[in-house]
């Protein structure tokens, strides 16, 4: 079964505002509970808004450096937010 990332850009919300923010968010809680009641919920989590590190064959993040050597290319590495929903 193909499986798909959906995600979106770290700055996509910042037109909705903080009064709008706790609709929005069980809005979205909806959704992700109606996907995992669907068998189609694999992970869920958002991407903290940072610059990403970017880790070169030899880099030093331990596992991002293993992945980039084995894989021969430069990975990109972002802390996940915690989703207690996930």
């Amino acid at each position: 079964m193909p499986r798909y990332l959906i995600s979106f850009d770290d700055g996509s919300m910042d037109h909705i505002s903080e009064e709008d923010l706790p609709a929005v968010g069980e809005a979205s809680r909806a959704v992700v509970r109606e996907i995992k009641h669907a068998g189609a919920w694999i992970f869920g989590g958002g991407v903290m808004r940072q610059q990403a590190s970017i880790v070169a064959t030899d880099g030093s993040l331990a596992w991002a450096a293993k992945i980039a050597e084995s894989c021969r290319c430069a990975q990109e590495v972002r802390e996940i937010m915690y989703d207690p929903e996930s």
